[in-house]
């Protein structure tokens, strides 16, 4: 699961970048720049899914490859299993405050 991470993180990047090009943050133009972006850019109403739904794939690949960390006794090692225990705090964090708070 670590390489679909990578791609599910490459392809939220990019598809996040994209978004950010056509994105206006004032209150009074935010929606109508979404709708904008769905509208008028081309493909841009795939650009938008692929980014949210890639962030629930992405957090499906994560608790998969924690699940499996913990099916096969990888806590046992415990620099490469507290590193990763960080990297997770940071994903969520990341989550938290990218997608839960605006």
């Amino acid at each position: 699961f670590g390489s679909l991470l990578g791609l599910c993180l490459i392809v939220q990047i990019m598809t996040g970048l994209f978004l950010a090009m056509h994105y206006t943050a004032d209150t009074t133009t935010a929606f109508a720049s979404v709708a904008h972006l769905c509208r008028d850019v081309n493909h841009g109403w795939l650009i938008r899914n692929l980014h949210a739904n890639g962030a629930s794939v992405f957090f499906m690949c994560v608790y998969a490859h924690v699940g499996r960390g913990l099916y096969y006794g990888s806590y046992l090692f415990t620099e490469t299993w507290n590193t990763g225990i960080i990297l997770l705090f940071l994903v969520m964090a990341t989550a938290f405050v990218g997608y839960v708070l605006p």
